[in-house]
């Protein structure tokens, strides 16, 4: 199977528009015996969910449809005709195998795990069963299997990118993708553990990067980030509620602890924000969850006999309604978890309750994590009128934005609004002078999603973020929240100054700031930024040798003729 990185990427299309918005399923049995019957069932759950998949101008071309089961080991010792190795676990061995063969053959596993085996390909849902007929053979057993069908939105299909993939299946987008993709590329120099051993020449976990594929879709990368933190020795749910936390940052009823679990995960992972439904499995759980804006459906049902069925809507599977002793929806933040090994639906709280109690994270924040709020106010440098007019013909600011919009906002402390239409000329096409910011874009969700903003929406919205230094993914502990909390993403010059004299009474050094000019001599042109650039490298990279943990790229300092 071709790698998904062989898309074309000519013309207008980029893979980073790769999303999907799909059908989504499972079928469990909570005994664990498993059997032919819970495949047979999982398969009936994907074509009832072949109207959520897509097919192209060849009604025999689907965007793609798969299964994932247990790896059914009786029926491949009766069907191989050569000696298969005992069961166990050797997943950490598979992934660096994988991680390595995929990019130097050019080629792309389904799956290579010990646990679990996916089936999948660009077919639509009814083809899957005919074109691998181990699924048909009565012999092939398993206690869960999960199901999905495809719809590529905006985005052409393909094989390696069908669901499910190694640990999900997911409906939905990740509208966060490019941010989730740039921290974890950024914090790939930082990982080590020695879950993953090194290889005959030594090397560690460096021969398995990049984490995330550039050429992939949201939900493939979802899933490689996913596979990371769970061989890297979490659980599955807790790798999958460190991505996808529930909203708990303006929650006041929820449990301290679980706060302190979530306070503390924001500081290691931003969350991979939907909206989005995500199922996945491990080979002993299966399970789901919605991001915090619980925008995807899901609905669930139990038997009396131990079968758990999920899926993206109802219908899928008949089951006589006197059988059923629990059903419900999926909930936003909300976790659905059964366990094949332990016979039984592990509930919400109990999951995250657990996974709050493993580690003393209240005190850990209390020693790590500082507020900008509590930071002692420190002096700092004001402009006089002309310095203002400076800054202000410097980012661009208009006689008119002065007068219709900031006067307004100044004296009625609302944003001022108005209707009229907007001829200005596309930055890329304007003969005046452009600032950076107006040659971007604000980026939209491919499918249509419910306007949301921070204030309408607060229980469900933040825009808290965390700066400082971040250390290994794998060795979480009291300083890896050695962060400074910050309400908003624009920061007032008093707060800066805040953070800039952090550690002016050296009580705080494991803030440390430095400042960097970040200014460069403009008649040097292009010649002169690259140079510059370099410069800047190799002073940031001096001065955290040097001890310091915060970094601020400045743009003022005392004049200097030709700067910018």
């Amino acid at each position: 199977m071709a790698p998904a990185g062989t898309l074309l990427t000519d013309g207008l299309y980029d893979p980073g528009f790769e999303h999907d918005s799909c059908g989504v399923g499972f079928v469990a049995d909570l005994s664990g015996r498993g059997g032919h019957d819970v495949v047979a069932s999982a398969l009936t759950v994907l074509r009832n969910l072949e109207h959520r998949g897509a097919k192209g101008s060849d009604p025999g071309t689907g965007d793609g449809a798969g299964v994932t089961t247990q790896i059914p080991d009786a029926f491949f010792r009766a069907v191989c005709h050569f000696p298969l190795p005992a069961a166990g676990a050797l997943d950490r061995r598979a992934y660096c195998l994988r991680k390595q063969a995929e990019p130097e053959a050019g080629a792309y596993f389904a799956s290579l795990s010990s646990a679990t085996i996916v089936y999948k390909g660009m077919l639509t849902a009814p083809q899957l069963e005919q074109f691998y007929p181990d699924l048909s053979d009565a012999r092939y057993a398993s206690a869960l299997a999960l199901v999905h069908s495809r719809f590529a939105t905006n985005t052409f299909p393909s094989w390696p990118l069908a669901h499910p993939y190694r640990l999900v299946a997911h409906n939905g987008e990740i509208n966060t993708i490019r941010g989730n993709r740039n921290w974890m590329r950024a914090r790939e120099t930082q990982l080590a553990t020695d879950l993953i051993g090194p290889d005959a020449e030594g090397r560690g976990i460096e021969r398995l990067l990049p984490v995330l594929g550039e050429t992939t879709s949201d939900s493939a990368s979802f899933d490689a980030c996913l596979e990371l933190l769970y061989l890297g020795g979490r659980s599955l749910p807790h790798a999958v509620l460190m991505m996808i936390p529930e909203p708990w940052e303006n929650n006041a009823e929820m449990n301290p602890a679980r706060r302190a679990f979530y306070r503390f995960h924001a500081t290691l992972m931003e969350p991979w924000d939907g909206p989005a439904l995500i199922a996945f499995t491990d080979g002993t759980t299966i399970g789901a969850v919605l991001d915090r804006n619980g925008l995807r459906p899901g609905r669930y049902w139990v038997t009396r006999d131990g079968l758990v069925v999920l899926a993206s809507e109802v219908g899928v599977l008949d089951i006589d309604p006197a059988t059923v002793i629990r059903k419900g929806r999926l909930q936003p933040g909300r976790i659905f978890l059964a366990d094949t090994a332990s016979g039984r639906i592990v509930e919400d709280e109990e999951v995250k309750a657990s996974l709050a109690a493993e580690h003393p994270y209240e005190d850990w924040l209390d020693a790590g994590l500082l507020h900008l709020d509590d930071l002692p106010d420190r002096e700092r440098a004001l402009s006089d009128g002309q310095a203002l007019l400076t800054q202000q013909q410097t980012f661009g600011y208009t006689e008119e934005e002065l007068r219709v919009i900031l006067a307004p906002m100044a004296r009625t402390g609302a944003e001022p609004i108005g209707s009229m239409g907007d001829d200005t000329p596309l930055a890329v096409l304007s003969d005046r002078p452009q600032l950076i910011y107006d040659y971007f874009s604000q980026l939209f969700a491919q499918v249509t999603n419910p306007p949301l903003d921070a204030i309408r929406e607060e229980l469900v919205t933040s825009l808290a973020s965390s700066t400082g230094p971040e250390h290994n993914l794998f060795d979480p502990g009291p300083a890896s929240c050695r962060q400074i909390v910050l309400p908003y993403p624009v920061i007032s010059d008093s707060d800066l100054a805040k953070i800039i004299h952090i550690n002016d009474d050296g009580d705080l050094r494991g803030f440390a700031v430095y400042v960097v000019d970040g200014r460069y001599q403009v008649a040097g042109g292009g010649a002169a930024l690259r140079s510059r650039l370099q410069e800047i490298r190799a002073e940031v990279s001096a001065a955290v040798a040097d001890g310091a943990r915060i970094i601020v790229l400045s743009d003022r300092g005392p004049a200097a003729a030709g700067t910018a």
